[in-house]
């Protein structure tokens, strides 16, 4: 069983950068594509940024696009989301989670993932 832990999240100014770290423990997610989904409140759950096994492969939500970035270390085990000129509508919970079926592409459709993280909350200030 792994389970993925969120990390970094935290509040910061509009403008400001913010780097999110989603950790597994126990089983590696080495061969497994990642999500970033978010969930503001009083909204739905939103994709953010996907990536590949390999890390060659990445998506992104255009809402995010250009702000955004995705990178993965298998070595260590960990997927990162750097986010940079955050902004106030960005405040929301973000959680990592990875493709239930193995070196599958990335998708933006939260029912293909699984084992999800508890999240880090991101808190933007206008």
């Amino acid at each position: 069983q792994v389970e993925l832990v969120e990390s970094g999240g935290g509040l910061v100014q509009a403008g400001g950068s913010l780097r999110l770290s989603c950790a597994a423990s126990g089983r590696t997610f080495s061969n497994y594509a990642v999500g970033w989904f978010r969930r503001a409140p009083g909204k739905e759950r939103e994709f953010v940024a996907g990536i590949s096994v390999s890390g060659q492969i990445t998506n992104y939500a255009d809402s995010v696009k250009g702000r955004f970035a995705i990178s993965r270390d298998n070595v260590e085990n960990i997927v990162y989301l750097q986010m940079n000129s955050l902004q106030p509508e960005d405040t929301a919970l973000y959680s990592c989670a990875r493709k239930t079926i193995p070196w599958a592409t990335p998708t933006s459709d939260p029912g293909d993932f699984g084992s999800w993280g508890q999240g880090t909350q991101v808190t933007v200030s206008s």
